[in-house]
């Protein structure tokens, strides 16, 4: 925690919403962790401890208030700056990594011990990994059966139980009460096969720029798949061989609502783990606007968009095969030539609501477009073995748009797939991997918005050189770059060194 106890105890007394997410107070007596701004009486200084997360408070013996609802506070990565392991093991874990494997399973992938590991999570969690991965599942299983109809048996296997009746045990040791009893009477029970929809909201930290992120995504929205207007996003998904849609658009009090319709309740941990990551809702803007207006430069940029994000992607692959499209052509011409591809390779899906939205296809996979011939979509030779080669890559290994144990390995490892030059290998760690701190020095688009007064551009050295003093958060300092140009998020368009590795790497 980057407070002492005083000052959070000063934060609760006044009830400071901006605290929330970054903190949570649990009374001794009574055994119960809150949010900063709960409703109940302040209670007395010396019978409260404070946690960094929900987790560190469970793994204490308190349980969550009912009152304020832990489960539906903002997820801030408050100290990802300090510890961008730690933010990318948490990736993993909402991606289900411990649902099948173990700790050591875990560290592996991220290149460490063990007991590193639980170093990391003890010292910026105050948890351990397997009980930030419980408690998800139970805070997740709480906001379920208190803001949908779902029966208690979809709620266990939605939130992702291995059974009702671990379920039922773990509700009534946390709450001291049967699941059943923390809903609201009168509620009747829908199964989602007859709703047809579950709908969840999810908590971020003000401001957000929920116009900037839309812009960004409807530049690239591609036809068939995504469809974006002014108050909403919405695409089709696809997870373990099941098809269905997600529909996002902004809620009050701080929320955006995610409405998903999917057959396999299962997957719906997996799927609200990348909705997060999508529009990026563990960001801090606050924390890092601060950082990143101590430049001239960018403090005007950040004063006029305080809530900007970092729009995340749906798919590792997808995102990939998006931006070899898009290299050397204009962000129009590339959500044309994808929609191309969707038409030719894409699974139709066959839904006539979603099909009355726009929404005609899933994205092929990437065994269909390395068994495919892509000579019909239209693109130079080199580029269309780019994709197929490509798409074979991803085949032969699917983790390999994962979380690495550093920046500089993951950009060294999508380097070495076919058409992936630096740029491209910085836009998906940026989007993807979610790494805060990657940059693209070579965009064009960077260059032109730090031009000098003459209209001189800086050299991607240095660009790089004039990055340093916005580590580690060069990511959204590029997102502000970007966003000043009219119009709003142009494209950011590949260098020309670009171009001969993709062509290199392509033959």
């Amino acid at each position: 925690m980057d407070m002492d106890d005083d000052a959070c105890y000063r934060a609760i007394e006044t009830r400071d919403h901006r605290f929330d997410g970054r903190l949570f107070v649990a009374v001794t007596t009574t055994g119960i962790y809150c949010r900063p701004f709960c409703p109940a009486p302040t209670p007395r200084r010396e019978n409260v401890r404070f946690f960094p997360t929900a987790a560190a408070a469970q793994e204490a013996g308190f349980r969550p208030c009912l009152r304020c609802r832990p489960e539906t506070s903002p997820e801030l990565a408050f100290w990802r700056g300090s510890s961008n392991t730690v933010s990318r093991a948490l990736g993993l874990i909402e991606a289900g990594a411990l649902d099948e494997a173990n700790v050591e399973s875990l560290a592996e992938r991220l290149g460490m011990g063990e007991r590193q590991l639980r170093r990391l999570f003890r010292r910026y969690l105050g948890a351990s990994p397997i009980s930030i991965a419980q408690t998800r599942r139970i805070l997740l299983a709480k906001q379920l059966i208190q803001d949908t109809r779902l029966p208690m048996a979809e709620v266990a296997l939605a939130a992702g139980f291995g059974s009702i009746r671990r379920f039922n045990e773990i509700f009534q040791q946390l709450y001291r009460r049967p699941p059943n009893a923390l809903r609201r009477t009168g509620v009747t029970e829908q199964a989602v096969g007859t709703t047809g929809a579950v709908t969840v909201r999810l908590g971020y930290r003000p401001p957000y720029d929920w116009d900037g992120i839309l812009a960004f995504l409807r530049a690239r929205a591609i036809p068939g798949i995504e469809v974006v207007s002014n108050d909403r996003y919405a695409r089709t998904i696809a997870a373990a061989g099941a098809r269905g849609v997600l529909i996002v658009g902004l809620a009050d009090r701080d929320c955006l609502k995610a409405t998903i319709r999917f057959p396999d309740l299962r997957n719906l941990p997996a799927i609200i783990a990348r909705v997060r990551r999508v529009f990026d809702l563990a960001a801090d803007p606050v924390a890092i606007g601060a950082h990143l207006a101590r430049d001239p430069v960018l403090a005007p940029l950040v004063a006029a968009r305080p809530g900007l994000r970092v729009p995340g992607a749906w798919d590792g692959f997808e995102l990939a095969v998006r931006a070899i499209l898009g290299q050397q052509i204009t962000v129009a011409a590339a959500t044309r030539l994808a929609g191309k591809l969707v038409a030719c390779f894409g699974e139709a899906f066959a839904d006539p609501g979603a099909v009355g939205q726009g929404l005609t296809h899933v994205f092929p996979t990437p065994r269909r477009l390395a068994e495919g011939d892509l000579a019909a979509i239209g693109m130079p030779k080199a580029r269309r073995a780019a994709l197929s080669a490509l798409a074979a890559a991803v085949v032969a290994d699917r983790l390999i748009f994962g979380p690495r144990a550093s920046l500089d390995e993951a950009v060294a490892r999508l380097r070495s797939l076919p058409g992936v030059g630096e740029w491209t290998a910085q836009y998906i760690a940026m989007r993807e991997l979610r790494e805060p701190d990657a940059f693209p020095a070579a965009d064009i688009g960077l260059m032109r918005a730090l031009s000098d007064a003459s209209g001189v551009r800086p050299s991607p050295a240095e660009l790089l050189t004039r990055a340093e003093r916005w580590r580690p958060w060069r990511a959204y300092a590029a997102l502000h770059l970007w966003a000043s140009e009219p119009p709003a998020f142009p494209a950011p368009a590949s260098p020309a060194i670009e171009k001969v590795a993709h062509d290199k790497q392509a033959a």
